[in-house]
């Protein structure tokens, strides 16, 4: 087994890695081992200089800095397992430091255009129920589509008013879903499910074809198609309702930790990005409307 593999397989085990967190790593890994080769080194034993030497060709070749960041924080946890488990006695990239990445702000929506997507599915067809429950979940609860299309009938509670999600890593956590979503979900449990379904029984609480859990490809596009109902231009991602829940939560007042556990985030520093929003519309409504802005 190569010392990658083995690191790989520590992640796996350790921290419950996903398939795409692995992959990630083993993308960087190897890339930087294919660079220390082709010099004559090897992984476990690069000379100093060479990493700030392949920094520097990987911003001429017109890589981000922030893609740089991401290849070093790899890199060094590689390091730091390696010298926990033995491999190496001093850790080589301990001393090569980047200039701070500033947090790149996420896309999301004001309150007002939210309602106005949440409206847009015709309620009096079945996939229009079907699509405004999913997009009243989908804001309430602050899930990335993958979890929400990936629920199951047995992960709604509508006694206790909280939905059980699966998020990355495998973990679970509970998110109260608010009266709203949670009265739109009795009405599609009632109504539209048991007719878009030849099978009730199946475990998919959306399903797309042959009963199966909707793709995230398919919610995307409708999405993309109530967005243009809405009269909304501005760009979208997959994520931007989950922005737009974590960012209206920090404007109403919410704690940043209450926030981390809604979103199922592991590090608070990545939940911290939503404050820089937060700030971010402070300063443009001052600007906007303070007459010394």
């Amino acid at each position: 087994m190569s010392v990658i593999d083995a690191y790989l397989d520590a992640l796996w085990l350790e921290q419950g890695a996903s398939d795409h967190t692995l992959a990630a790593y083993r993308h960087d890994l190897t890339a930087w081992q294919q660079q220390l080769e082709s010099a004559g080194e090897t992984l476990l034993t690069p000379s100093p200089e060479r990493f700030s030497e392949w920094l520097e060709a990987r911003r001429e070749q017109g890589y981000q800095l922030r893609s740089n960041a991401r290849l070093l924080s790899s890199l060094r946890s590689f390091y730091r397992w390696a010298r926990l488990y033995g491999h190496i006695a001093n850790d080589p990239l301990a001393n090569v430091a980047l200039p701070p990445v500033r947090p790149s702000l996420p896309n999301t929506l004001e309150e007002e255009e939210v309602e106005r997507l949440l409206l847009a599915p015709d309620t009096n067809t079945l996939l229009g129920i079907r699509d405004r429950t999913m997009l009243e979940l989908l804001y309430a609860c602050g899930l990335r589509v993958s979890e929400l299309v990936g629920l199951t009938g047995d992960a709604i509670n509508l006694r206790q008013g909280v939905v059980r999600v699966r998020g990355k890593g495998d973990k679970d956590r509970l998110v109260p879903m608010g009266e709203e979503a949670a009265e739109w979900i009795e009405r599609y449990l009632k109504t539209a499910r048991p007719a878009l379904m030849q099978d009730p029984t199946r475990p998919a609480l959306f399903p797309g074809r042959a009963d199966e859990a909707m793709t995230r490809q398919t919610f995307w596009h409708r999405i993309k198609v109530h967005a243009i109902t809405a009269g909304i231009t501005r760009p979208l991602s997959p994520h931007t309702l989950r922005h737009a829940f974590a960012t209206h939560l920090l404007n109403h007042g919410a704690n940043l930790r209450v926030v981390q556990l809604l979103l199922g985030h592991s590090d608070l520093s990545t939940t911290q990005i939503y404050t820089h929003v937060a700030q971010a519309r402070l300063e443009q409504l001052h600007a906007e409307h303070h007459p010394r802005g």
